[in-house]
């Protein structure tokens, strides 16, 4: 395919490609198809596409949700694409045709699904029900209304603490506990200067016997000291065996006292995908070859967190989701072109992860680590310029600045709407009982 839209370079139609999700992966494949001259249609649940890196921001009342959300219409209008408003409820491979919970049904030469992922939870009962998740802007704004409702009681009854714990101990884990506790504080005297930072206790449990995984020991550590240092109960080693709405039961019979319990301790497929006839491997992703066509498929491709590549174990961030989304948009050209596929290969171009105010860390290739100021301003660098619109960005920049500069001195929280549902819970709303 050459880069004009429409045509091939023998002028036939150019190939129907359908691109499911809205992520880093789906957006990287539409962009790359659409240089490519394909004729793209975008599906997505919806109409906006979510910069889920910084969702704990938004949860902790430091970013507005609209920060961190882009138009998707205006994405593909630049790129010469469609987009259709929707959610995937069935994939006919031999029919060439994706069908949408609203009945409709639209056809492809090839098919891309990059629809992300969502928490899994081992099995653990009662997290489904009683945790939050972050993985849309809708779990981050249901997080910051509970704990602004939560927030908002203490103020009144100061007779009961608040408790919150992160289960995970991965690079979201780490980001929300840092950003809670800074909310803590920072933040908590101006907007609540009756509540006391001794009241709100917060806490992230790992299973495993160490934080951020993927990062080198070094890093590891200085992350734990650096939580511990702001006021974080760091649970290491520490398996759950049950959550209800007001506790976390461990393994070995403690039973932790947990007001509002988010759940940020691995991903699974959505149980969406076992209704598509394809493939699945661990946690329900769907399995694909070394040139991310799903197994027993010649025009399906899927990448991004929902990929369950043969003998790679990719880590789930965006690098990966992007370089995958690109790497299938060209295998659907050289399909088209009558070549051969490539095999995906990952360039690892590092990982970060912050603490907060002051404090990151970072590895790069090569064996080159960063922590401390020097990679929190990286790590604020590089957020900020990979969000999707110059709105965004000048809008995030300006939050974040007041966050980290005024906050403790004035500086307010940002708020929603009236979170009645979250305040009748803690028992606020004027038709909650007295």
């Amino acid at each position: 395919m050459k880069a004009r839209r429409g045509r091939t370079p023998e002028g036939t139609e150019a190939p129907r490609v359908i691109v499911v999700g809205a992520g880093f992966g789906g957006l990287a494949a539409v962009a790359e198809l659409a240089h490519r001259g394909a004729r793209v249609m975008l599906i997505d649940r919806n109409v906006y596409s979510t910069f889920q890196p910084l969702l704990y921001q938004v949860a902790t009342a430091g970013l507005n949700p609209g920060d961190v959300a882009y138009p998707i219409r205006a994405f593909v209008r630049r790129h010469r694409a469609r987009f259709r408003l929707g959610r995937l409820t069935g994939v006919d491979a031999a029919a060439r045709r994706v069908s949408l919970a609203d009945s409709g049904q639209y056809e492809y030469d090839y098919l891309i699904l990059a629809t992300g992922v969502c928490a899994a939870y081992y099995g653990v009962r009662g997290a489904a029900e009683h945790t939050l998740g972050l993985y849309t802007r809708h779990d981050a704004i249901r997080l910051r209304d509970r704990v602004l409702a939560r927030l908002e009681r203490l103020d009144i009854d100061h007779t009961k603490d608040v408790n919150i714990t992160v289960v995970g101990g991965g690079a979201t884990g780490v980001e929300l506990a840092g950003a809670l506790a800074e909310l803590r504080s920072t933040a908590l005297y101006a907007a609540f200067p009756e509540v006391s930072k001794a009241s709100v206790h917060i806490r992230v449990m790992e299973m495993a016997p160490t934080l951020l995984a993927p990062f080198a020991e070094p890093l590891r550590a200085y992350t734990c000291e650096q939580l511990r240092e702001r006021g974080v109960d760091v649970c290491l080693s520490t398996q759950i065996s049950e959550v209800t709405s007001d506790c976390v039961l461990l393994t070995n019979g403690k039973d932790v006292e947990s007001d509002i319990t988010v759940w940020a301790a691995g991903v699974a497929a959505s149980p969406d995908v076992a209704d598509w006839g394809l493939p699945q491997g661990r946690g329900g992703r769907i399995m694909v070859g070394p040139d991310l066509r799903v197994h027993g498929q010649d025009r399906i491709f899927a990448v991004g967190d929902i990929a369950a590549i043969d003998g790679q174990a990719l880590p789930q961030l965006a690098q990966p989701a992007i370089q995958m989304g690109r790497h299938a948009a060209r295998q659907v050209a050289a399909l088209v072109a009558g070549e051969p596929t490539a095999g995906f290969r990952y360039h690892d171009r590092g990982i970060m992860a912050t603490i907060g105010r002051r404090s990151a860390v970072v590895q790069l290739p090569r064996g080159l680590r960063i922590r401390g100021t020097s990679a929190w301003l990286a790590w604020l660098a590089l957020h900020l310029v990979t969000l999707l619109g110059n709105r965004n960005r000048l809008s995030a920049m300006l939050n974040l600045s007041w966050r980290y500069v005024s906050w403790g001195h004035g500086g307010g929280i940002i708020v929603g709407d009236d979170f009645p549902d979250e305040a009748r819970r803690v028992g606020m709303h004027p038709s909650a009982p007295a």
